[in-house]
């Protein structure tokens, strides 16, 4: 009997060691995968009045479609290496449709690909500029928001001058949607870039009616770069302007989220370059209400560093020379942030810089009656800077 419960026990214990092998019965094989790593949408007005709907009978209005570019990376793309120097083998495959609707149209390149596509690696998509003024991208990205399948790590960017161009390289074994990922880390070492946004963090954005920024991505003659930043009205989702490299320096300096970057000034004899690198900056946003009046102390501290001076017949070791170059920096930044102030209170009415959240926060009565129309209150109310710059370190050169 004790040897029946022994060969039972050991019986038992190996189903159960079996069990965990069984994980893999819903794998799928990599050689029959088209892993999708980015996706880009373009407007493409539809011409004529009517248009027949394929394969089904019956005329439909006229209405703006969607041209969707999908980049693959399958085994046959990522393992074949090229043979000479001059072969054009690139490591990625784009493959294009266009329909009046996201999926259907995602659905009509299972006919023009022979691999299973596959989304849970995708990393970005890139949004047209026509599209996102067109469009609200609430309606845009809702297949995505929905998709399980759909990764919600992925980075959502605007392209000023098409999305699909952005997906393209002139160098064969590079993947553009994972080299677009690459690029956003630039944002801790330079206030030209603002931080990743995922398609996690834009369904909140979406939601809230704020206005807010996405990061704009141009490309000219196969290179893109990220230039400067689009606009998103919080009212109707959809894109109001652009904001260039130094205005979102502005913004950065305003929201105090930048973790480094450079401030280029000159010096008002000789005209040389002087650069000031940041090591650490801090804002504070201080609403006030007075009746029916409202205002904001807008205060901005940085420490850094003289990074590079031309100014040879001055000596950074010298106390004078530091509080100038302070005073400086400090005029060049108050300059940047009240340009930027300018542009999306006065052109563009929206708030992006948060100032809203910080009324919000102090006076949550006050912020109830005014956040209906908040972009528009927003284009009114004074702003007063204040900056303080403090050179902790000016390098070695005059040691």
């Amino acid at each position: 009997m004790k040897r029946i419960t022994i060969r039972i026990l050991m019986s038992t214990l190996l189903l159960l060691i079996l069990l965990p092998l069984t994980g893999c019965w819903s794998n799928k094989e990599i050689e029959d995968l088209g892993l999708i790593v980015g996706t880009s949408l373009d407007l493409e007005k539809q011409e004529g009045a009517q248009e027949e709907s394929a394969g089904q009978a019956g005329w439909h209005p006229q209405r703006d479609r969607i041209t969707i570019t999908n980049q693959f990376v399958t085994a046959e793309t990522t393992g074949k290496e090229t043979k000479s120097s001059s072969s054009h083998q690139k490591a990625y495959i784009n493959v294009t449709e266009t329909g009046d609707a996201i999926l259907p149209t995602l659905r009509n390149m299972i006919l023009r690909i022979d691999k299973r596509a596959f989304a849970e690696h995708s990393k970005v998509i890139i949004i047209g500029g026509d599209l996102a003024r067109t469009l609200d991208l609430q309606r845009i990205l809702d297949f995505y928001n929905r998709e399980q399948e759909m990764r919600p790590s992925a980075l959502l960017l605007i392209a000023q001058n098409g999305a699909s161009k952005t997906l393209e390289s002139k160098k064969p074994m590079d993947i553009p949607g994972f080299g677009l990922v690459e690029m956003t880390h630039g944002h801790e070492r330079s206030t030209k870039i603002l931080p990743p946004t995922t398609l996690t963090k834009i369904e909140g954005k979406l939601h809230s009616g704020a206005s807010f920024l996405l990061q704009n991505v141009v490309s000219l003659n196969g290179e893109t770069k990220f230039s400067g930043a689009a606009v998103i009205e919080g009212k109707t989702r959809k894109l109001r302007g652009f904001l260039n490299e130094k205005e979102i320096q502005g913004i950065t300096l305003i929201t105090g989220k930048g973790k480094g970057g450079l401030v280029k000034s000159f010096d008002k004899k000789t005209g040389e370059p002087l650069i000031y690198e940041v090591l650490s900056m801090k804002s504070k946003i201080e609403p006030h209400v007075d009746g029916n009046n409202i205002s904001f102390d807008l205060k901005i501290e940085s420490e850094g560093r003289i990074a590079e001076h031309w100014v040879v017949s001055e000596k950074t070791i010298e106390t004078s020379f530091l509080k100038k170059v302070e005073k400086m920096i400090e005029e060049d930044v108050e300059r940047l942030v009240e340009t930027v102030l300018d542009k999306i209170q006065h052109e563009y009415r929206t708030d992006v810089a948060g100032f809203g959240n910080k009324l919000r926060i102090k006076y949550p009565h006050v912020w109830k009656a005014v956040k209906k129309d908040w972009d528009q209150t927003f284009s009114e109310v004074p702003i007063k800077c204040e900056v303080k710059i403090t050179v902790k370190d000016y390098g070695t050169a005059d040691e």
